[in-house]
């Protein structure tokens, strides 16, 4: 695990050339990229910055009929103090990772321009890739009821702006299926006008992202009341959020999609978050 995030791209490559150690050709060329452009590579990556989302309840799903059945019915979910990523997991941030820990690179890594690209979330990752990435940082993935916490807000919000239709100046969103960095993934700072009620950035398009649960369809029918954390088992991984390929109606923030755990695609990335431990007295 990294101690602190606050480490240079650069450094990572020095270190592993010194140690003589081999990782995927497609991951090193992108790391050496990142070496040549200094504009990027020497800047300090800093720990990434997290929004505290305080203890308490929300509405988790939606009725009507406007509302698929595995959204419904709308339930009051108790959730306590945590923390979750105020952007999408970079390339940049990914490229550290991969320097440290070899995995296998994201499909489409070969297509990361650092110059351009180090700002664009991370796609191509499996859940697996997710979650290993999560648990390096010294976090985890967002249960799905964390994740739409963050998104709505406690006032059952369709959309993390409101219950306005999305428009271009608050969501990344509805560019068609043919994908390019360049041309499709925003910055993950960008459309400040769309972030949640509790300050959290582009979680509707740009890219959907991983949670923790297993999917169920008739999960909120029995769900737990407090810190629900999914079925026990499944076949699928829940996706939030749509991506910048998705129609509006797949943007609203009780929207559940489900993936295969080992899919990697270039609609799909995911951000991370942190359990807040209670102060207890002396």
């Amino acid at each position: 695990m990294l101690p602190s995030m606050r480490l240079g791209v650069s450094l990572v490559i020095l270190s592993l050339s010194i140690a003589g150690l081999a990782i995927g050709d497609s991951a090193y060329a992108q790391l050496e990229r990142l070496r040549k452009h200094k504009d990027v590579a020497t800047a300090p990556l800093l720990d990434p910055p997290m929004v505290s989302i305080p203890e308490g309840d929300f509405l988790m799903g939606a009725d009507g009929t406007d509302a698929l059945e595995d959204e419904r019915p709308q339930h009051r979910v108790w959730l306590d103090r945590y923390e979750i990523d105020a952007y999408e997991v970079t390339t940049a941030q990914y490229a550290v990772f991969l320097a440290q820990e070899r995995p296998l690179p994201p499909w489409q890594w070969e297509g990361v321009d650092p110059t351009q690209h180090h700002d664009r979330p991370v796609i191509g990752v499996s859940w697996f890739d997710a979650e290993a990435y999560c648990r390096w940082r010294g976090a985890r993935l967002p249960t799905e009821a964390e994740w739409e916490k963050a998104a709505r807000g406690s006032d059952g919000r369709l959309f993390p702006w409101g219950n306005r239709t999305p428009a271009d100046g608050v969501a990344n969103f509805g560019l068609g299926a043919r994908f390019s960095y360049s041309q499709v993934l925003a910055p993950v700072q960008g459309y400040p006008s769309g972030r949640s009620p509790h300050g959290v950035s582009q979680m509707a398009g740009n890219v959907g992202e991983w949670v923790a649960d297993w999917y169920g369809a008739g999960y909120y029918e029995t769900s737990a009341s407090k810190n629900p954390v999914g079925p026990e088992r499944g076949t699928f991984r829940v996706v939030r959020g749509g991506s910048w390929s998705d129609l509006p109606k797949y943007l609203l923030t009780y929207g559940r999609s489900k993936l295969p755990p080992e899919t990697r695609n270039s609609y799909t990335g995911f951000r991370c978050a942190r359990t807040v431990l209670p102060i207890t007295s002396p």
